[in-house]
């Protein structure tokens, strides 16, 4: 009887193993598909913005938009992303993080494809803003639930492989939106209609996991909080990401109704032209810009940049030989790829340890803030003074900032001697 006990043990050891093993696989692939759920709904994100500006010129052109107002639709939504994404991270925290992603896949995609169907500014204008609320509920969501799914260097890891994704496929976007809106304007907006199946599949597919973290940010942390805002280089740094966003959406939102204008590019050609600045910027940020704050110093580096836009930005109005243009929209790619690594980077190394998520989220808002800004401000100078006089502007306002920053590297050389 003792060989046959032993064999019976051995084999439902071995049984055991195999069922091990075959759960390990199991919840590994559940894992993965749950991933690629949260990554869907992250690009759908990036999506919000980058469909809608190809088509622009067609829209102001068809509905007779005024153009003191209409580059506002193309911004908008960067604002109330920016405004309730915090909030809706709240309320995911208490209600659950599914219960605002469902809604909002469903809002998103409502808002979304009712901006077809809309003609009159004041509506156009609501439905984008709407739009931009219920991505910022989605991106709460999924922010959250991916901070549940992972723990540790693994949770960093698998942001980090979402913030690439989700940054590369942003390159897509434009080109996308100018291909399906070259048929019919109203064809690109049919687009936000993914988040209705996104969210079926979410539903059925999701799982929430439990919380560690809290929502609200302990008293000493407050007070830390405080005295980062009263550090003048965080709010230089601020300064800078508002300005930077400002002027990149000085060039997606004018730079196709320019090129309508100048060379009659339709939406794929628009959309191209837009992918290709985004290019430029992914390429540099990932292999350039550390290099040149390494050789040049971080704020000589942000210089840099700035007065590479503001060059680009000036020569706009000249340019309608097809490979200039995509050769300018590089290089600006370029300049605002070397800008913004380096800035977020300076600030993680000036903010607490236990601040630096919520020191770089600020800067965050202050990104989607300038976005917003800038058509409040530039559409007005177009509306008197033309195109041209939009571009010479923001390159001013590059310019401008590229001075900033070189007088501040000089002034903390100064200081470090001293």
């Amino acid at each position: 009887m003792l060989p046959v006990g032993k064999f019976l043990s051995g084999g439902v050891a071995k049984l055991n193993r195999s069922i091990q093993q075959s759960i390990d696989q199991s919840t590994a692939q559940e894992r993965l598909l749950q991933f690629l759920i949260l990554l869907a709904a992250g690009c759908l994100t990036t999506m919000t913005g980058g469909l809608i500006s190809p088509v622009l010129p067609e829209m102001v052109d068809q509905l007779s938009l005024d153009p003191q107002w209409a580059g506002t639709l193309v911004s908008i939504h960067a604002f109330t992303s920016a405004a309730f994404t915090p909030i809706m991270g709240f309320v995911a925290d208490r209600v659950g993080k599914m219960k605002v992603m469902i809604p909002c896949l469903m809002l998103y995609a409502l808002f979304g494809v009712s901006t077809a169907f809309l003609t009159s500014l004041p509506l156009l204008l609501a439905s984008r803003a709407l739009l931009g609320a219920a991505s910022g509920g989605v991106a709460a969501a999924t922010i959250g639930l991916l901070g549940t799914m992972y723990d540790g260097e693994a949770r960093s890891r698998i942001l980090g492989y979402a913030t690439s994704i989700m940054t590369t496929s942003a390159i897509f976007f434009p080109i996308l939106g100018g291909w399906v809106g070259g048929i019919q304007w109203q064809y690109a907006f049919f687009l936000y209609g993914f988040g209705i199946p996104l969210a079926v599949i979410a539903l059925f597919k999701l799982r929430e996991g439990q919380s560690q973290a809290g929502a609200l940010l302990a008293m000493d942390q407050q007070a830390q909080l405080g005295n980062v805002f009263r550090n003048f280089s965080v709010l230089s740094l601020y300064s800078f990401i508002g300005i930077a966003a400002l002027i990149v959406y000085a060039v997606v939102i004018y730079t196709p109704l320019y090129l309508s204008e100048a060379i009659g590019a339709g939406p794929e050609l628009n959309g191209i032209v837009l992918a290709i600045r985004l290019v430029g910027a992914a390429v540099i940020s990932a292999i350039g810009a550390s290099r040149i704050a390494q050789r040049l110093g971080r704020n000589r580096a942000i210089s840099f940049g700035f007065s590479l836009m503001a060059v680009t930005l000036v020569t706009i109005p000249f340019l309608t030989d097809l490979v200039l243009i995509m050769l300018t929209a590089i290089l600006f790619g370029a300049g605002f790829g070397i800008i913004t690594p380096n800035l977020y980077d300076e600030l993680a190394n000036l903010a607490p340890d236990e601040l630096r998520a919520t020191v770089l989220a600020i800067g965050t808002g202050f990104n989607s803030l300038g976005q917003f800004v800038s058509p409040v401000i530039l559409g007005p100078i177009w509306k008197s003074a033309g195109l041209p006089a939009v571009f010479y502007a923001a390159g001013a306002m590059a310019m401008m900032a590229s001075l900033l920053s070189l007088v501040q590297s000089r002034g903390e050389r100064v200081m470090d001697n001293g």
